[in-house]
């Protein structure tokens, strides 16, 4: 049987990598973002099908689950897009920033879950199990300065899937969440600090191997294809030079002097 999951974001970034991940696993995937330029090109290239929406248009999602409800059955929704504005402190916090990252990274989760259980909910009935996964960001688990606004969003988010899984209990529907800490993508990091490219590569700068998209792809990949009754409920991934949010290492990765050879 093949499967069909929507992933979300699907335009760059981890989104776009999940569908291709996806598609070499196998699966039908229906990509969502708002550039129909790029989801064209991502069709091209990897026979996914596409629909471009904005997720914070509750008119866009009633079209884009109606578009879904004509084409075919829903196993799984993989829900990416999100997003970060500034590094404010709190108290010089950008309400407009605020509130945009509530909208895209809560309200957008929300209602795109609300709209889809009726279709997860049939596929899980008729096929074993479903599925609802969900990228939040070890920024829900854990403060830091100037990360205010998009701490507070993304621990909502974290919330929500927290209290879906426990809503859905006796139900065959797996909800998963997937916490990546730093994660190099091209527009993540460029977006949050208002397309200043040389700030955007100073967050990088000298640290060996941080996560990229593909790694985060891979992990959402064997979430999804472990046995139907296996729930990761939580998987916080970070790059090894990343110990814990506030600790980073730049430089070579490198074994102390030291240690016993024998």
């Amino acid at each position: 049987m093949t499967r069909r999951a929507v992933v979300t974001g699907a335009s760059s970034g981890i989104g776009e990598a999940t569908v291709r991940d996806l598609r070499a696993r196998g699966w039908e995937v229906v990509g969502v973002a708002r550039r129909a330029d790029r989801l064209q090109r991502l069709a091209e290239e990897t026979g996914a099908s596409v629909i471009a929406a904005d997720l914070t248009d509750p008119e866009a999602i009633t079209a884009l689950v109606g578009e879904l409800e004509r084409t075919g059955p829903v196993h799984a929704l993989v829900q990416i897009a999100g997003g970060a504005r500034g590094t404010d402190r709190v108290e010089d916090g950008r309400i407009d920033d605020w509130q945009w990252m509530y909208d895209v990274n809560v309200l957008s989760t929300q209602r795109l879950i609300a709209a889809l259980l009726p279709q997860l909910r049939r596929a899980a009935a008729s096929d074993g199990h479903a599925d609802i996964t969900v990228v939040t960001s070890t920024a829900s688990q854990v403060a830091y300065p100037g990360g205010g606004g998009y701490n507070a969003a993304k621990a909502a988010q974290s919330m929500i899937i927290k209290a879906l899984r426990q809503e859905l209990n006796g139900e065959p529907i797996r909800v998963v969440e997937v916490a990546p800490g730093m994660v190099h993508t091209e527009e993540f990091t460029l977006n949050r600090l208002g397309g200043d490219a040389v700030a955007a590569d100073s967050v990088y700068a000298g640290v060996a191997a941080p996560l990229i998209a593909e790694d985060v792809a891979d992990v959402i990949g064997y979430a999804l294809g472990t046995p139907g009754h296996v729930n990761l409920d939580l998987i916080t991934m970070r790059p090894v030079a990343q110990s814990a949010q506030h600790l980073l290492a730049r430089g070579e990765l490198q074994v102390r002097s030291g240690i016993d050879e024998d």
